[in-house]
Formats: structure tokens, C-alpha cells, sequence
């Protein structure tokens, strides 16, 4: 391994951008607490494992069955 790197040519990916969106989302602490508890059997970040989760969903276009009382 070099001690130093030259990325004075290094272009961005003009991808990355992309790749995923941060934004902020309201979860109860059970869904959180179900999906932590399925990453450490797995070996997968939380996070990701409810990004396949719904990108699943969204493939499959699952819909809900949801009735308000």
C-alpha cells in the first residue's frame, strides 16, 4: 500500500447521487426493535434490511388493507 495517493485527477461519480435519498421517517420503537433484532442474526444493518423491505413491497406493489375506526 502507497503511503500517499494522488487524486488530484479523481473525477465524482456522477452516480452517487442516485444511489440513495436520506430523508427522515417517524417509526414506532417495536418495528425498529424487530427489524434490530433481525440484523444481528443476519449480519445486516437495520437500515437496510427495511430498504429491502419495502423495495420489495414497492416491486411487488403490495397495497395495505386498512380500515380507520
Amino acid at each position: 500500500m502507497r503511503k500517499e495517493y494522488d487524486f488530484s485527477k479523481a473525477k465524482k461519480n456522477p452516480y452517487a447521487s442516485q444511489l440513495k435519498k436520506q430523508i427522515t421517517i417517524r417509526l414506532d420503537g417495536d418495528a425498529i426493535d424487530y427489524f434490530k433484532s433481525i440484523s444481528e442474526k443476519v449480519g445486516i444493518p437495520y437500515q437496510s434490511l427495511i430498504n429491502l423491505y419495502l423495495r420489495d413491497c414497492a416491486a411487488e406493489h403490495r397495497t395495505l388493507n386498512l380500515s380507520w375506526k
